[in-house]
């Protein structure tokens, strides 16, 4: 809980946005456009990055074209067809500068507590540097947040060195040592050519094979930026021609019958690339391309033919001193771990302490993680989730969504000025539809073929992660702000308002 200190320190905005990566910062510049300028931005860490400021690990970068991962009004001179980590940092950095964000970013601020406060119609935050009151919030964690530990037997007695891929330890050098990973999903494959030419030996743990398709990368010409500049045109071409090659990757997705010839570069990707038919066999997937996350690499294959990497195709299930052991009976030995597990994908870490009118979020997302077009969670009146569930498909690039949402929510935002209401709440029947037509259009698609589990699957058998329709589509619904599948409230009296105040809250009060 909050230091009762604290209290002496005490915030007031008309918006605060929780996170400053890509969707903090896309948010702080989409709501000055729009007129709000009383804009405060909650940032634990203390510099603005999000998952490519937490993310280090050798090889780290973008699995979607760099023209595409942009926002469309800060294009960007790259110096690669898919730009690495750094490079996106420095991106975000310098839109950031451009536009005044830091000036809004309160660093070193953890948020511990949010509650809607009924009679205010305000939400109220408790953070580490003080108490923040708001008339509405945004949720702009990310869906790549918090890395997920598995449960090893025998790992935290590990003699060596052991850390996941998402909190790289860069003061272990990997030079002459042996390095066991465990997982072999995007991470590994961005990793894995890195480590290689260092390491005495790499034993790679798989528990899933993943369909690989080749990756066009490239270096772009240093003076491209220039002639973008004097010819916007072509700029725009480029941005379409990568734009609709990404949407017709997704139409196969959403109609499994014409994923053949998908299958078919993928396997001719294998076949080239790795001359072991043994190992090309455990490398061979058993489930449809799209059920998992897409993966693109151009690396990872010649990675694993190298003499110092071995592949097992097995799931790690004990450590016993610095021998790692694996479900088939495989035990090697091993000076580092590395966890490249993955992450507890559209978990906010926040939804125990976010209480709407009805409970904590935590608790409405316990069979199922829900939000009307991936933005807002009935119960939960002036709060926006920014790449919230069933948002995104293998081949959207983040940016095009985070603009379709954020012109959303400002819209809402002005129909809440200037309408007179002090609050707006999707209304559950218009949650309950949006949410029943999103999982039957899912029945229909590859996203829903790999048995109920994996990436897209952030609760059993549920798939939150994945829009089953087109981003043409996404982006229409999300140009189309409807008042009326909303609850509005107007302020009430003082008199009733300090009544309600001193009473407890009831667990069955609604939006008023």
């Amino acid at each position: 809980m909050a230091d009762a200190s604290m209290d002496n320190h005490r915030h007031e905005a008309e918006v605060v946005v929780i996170g400053a990566g890509l969707s903090g910062v896309a948010a702080v510049i989409a709501l000055r456009r729009a007129g709000f300028d009383n804009v405060v931005v909650l940032e634990k860490s203390h510099r603005l990055g999000g998952t490519w400021r937490d993310n280090t690990y050798p090889g780290c970068g973008c699995d979607v074209p760099s023209v595409l991962y942009e926002y469309s009004f800060a294009p960007h001179s790259w110096s690669r067809g898919f730009a690495d980590r750094s490079e996106i940092l420095d991106y975000l950095d310098t839109t950031a500068a451009t536009h005044g964000v830091d000036k809004s970013i309160r660093y070193g601020t953890e948020v511990l507590s949010i509650r809607w406060q009924p009679g205010a119609h305000r939400w109220n935050l408790q953070t580490t540097t003080g108490t923040y009151t708001a008339r509405a919030v945004i949720v702009a964690t990310g869906p790549w947040h918090r890395p997920r530990h598995p449960d090893i037997p025998g790992l935290s007695t590990f003699p060596g060195t052991a850390f996941h891929s998402a909190r790289w330890n860069h003061e272990v050098d990997l030079t002459g040592r042996r390095v066991a990973v465990v997982g072999t999903g995007a991470s590994t494959v961005q990793f894995l050519p890195e480590i290689q030419p260092k390491a005495a030996h790499v034993d790679v743990f798989q528990s899933t094979p993943q369909w690989v398709l080749p990756k066009p990368d490239y270096p772009l010409p240093p003076g491209l930026h220039r002639f973008f500049e004097h010819h916007p045109a072509t700029r725009r071409a480029l941005r379409g021609l990568h734009h609709w090659t990404q949407e017709a990757i997704g139409v196969p997705l959403r109609h499994p019958h014409l994923l053949r010839p998908l299958e078919s570069l993928a396997r001719l990707h294998l076949r080239t690339s790795v001359r072991d038919r043994a190992l090309r066999r455990a490398l061979t997937p058993d489930y449809r391309l799209g059920g998992r996350r897409l993966i693109t690499s151009a690396t990872y294959y010649p990675a694993l033919t190298r003499p110092n990497v071995r592949l097992h195709p097995t799931r790690v299930t004990t450590v016993e001193g610095s021998d790692v052991i694996g479900a088939d009976g495989t035990r090697t030995h091993a000076d580092i771990i590395v966890l490249a597990t993955g992450y507890h994908i559209g978990d906010i870490p926040l939804a125990p302490h976010l209480h709407g009118t009805d409970g904590s979020l935590a608790q409405a997302w316990a069979d199922n993680r829900r939000a009307y077009l991936g933005t807002s969670v009935s119960g939960y009146p002036n709060l926006f989730l920014l790449i919230g569930p069933n948002l995104l498909t293998g081949t959207t690039a983040v940016p095009t969504v985070l603009e379709a949402q954020l012109r959303y929510i400002t819209t809402a935002l002005n129909h809440l000025r200037t309408s007179g209401a002090t609050a707006l709440d999707v209304k559950p029947e218009a949650e309950a539809a949006h949410q029943q037509a999103l999982h039957k259009a899912l029945r229909n698609t590859v996203y829903n073929a790999a048995g109920g589990t994996g990436y897209y699957f952030g609760l059993p058998g549920i798939n939150t992660f994945c829009w089953p329709w087109s981003t043409g589509r996404l982006v229409k619904r999300l140009h189309a702000f409807d008042p009326e599948l909303y609850s509005w409230a107007l302020p009430l009296p003082a008199q009733t308002r300090a009544k309600r105040d001193r009473m407890p809250a009831s667990p069955s009060s609604r939006l008023q």
